[in-house]
């Protein structure tokens, strides 16, 4: 490790600790030469493994501009897409493997998408699943409202719905 100040390569770790639930290592160094101190993070590298067999590492910018296309012209802030980012990449870590297939990828993506737009998850999922026709956008429309319908939308319906259900 090259201290960032004077550019040595002999520096001491001080302290490790494990950082963001267990998705990479804070370690605090020194650098013999100069003396100073700093902060080094490691972090296990995401690979996405593509159709054609080439593998590339995985960048959150990239699976949020596919997002962003999908998103246009609707009611969605670059905080939202952000966070979209941040919670793809958090599940794909949180499965604990180095390399994904890109369709897991989008498999990933899709699931925080349909909570923040479903508009936006329509046009994602039509070029995604590759969708041939409208009976393909009417089969997800409806898978769509089946998943509205079962979820109580208010507090009120889902102490109804406790109240209504049979002891058990």
């Amino acid at each position: 490790m090259h201290c960032p100040y004077c550019r040595n390569t002999d520096t001491r770790v001080l302290d490790s600790r494990v950082a963001d639930d267990g998705g990479s290592i804070r370690r605090r160094r020194t650098c013999s030469s100069c003396a100073k101190r700093f902060t080094t993070v490691e972090q296990m590298q995401l690979t996405v493994l593509k159709r054609s067999g080439a593998t590339e590492p995985f960048t959150r910018d990239k699976a949020v501009a596919g997002v962003r296309k999908a998103c246009k012209g609707r009611p969605v802030s670059e905080d939202d897409l952000a966070c979209l980012g941040q919670a793809v990449e958090d599940d794909l870590r949180s499965q604990g493997l180095a390399e994904f297939p890109a369709h897991q990828v989008g498999l990933a993506i899709l699931r925080p998408l349909r909570t923040l737009d479903e508009v936006a998850y329509l046009r994602f999922a039509s070029v995604y699943r590759a969708f041939e026709s409208a009976d393909d956008f009417e089969d997800e429309i409806a898978m769509l409202r089946a998943e509205r319908s079962a979820v109580p939308s208010s507090p009120g319906e889902l102490l109804d719905a406790t109240a209504s259900a049979p002891p058990g």
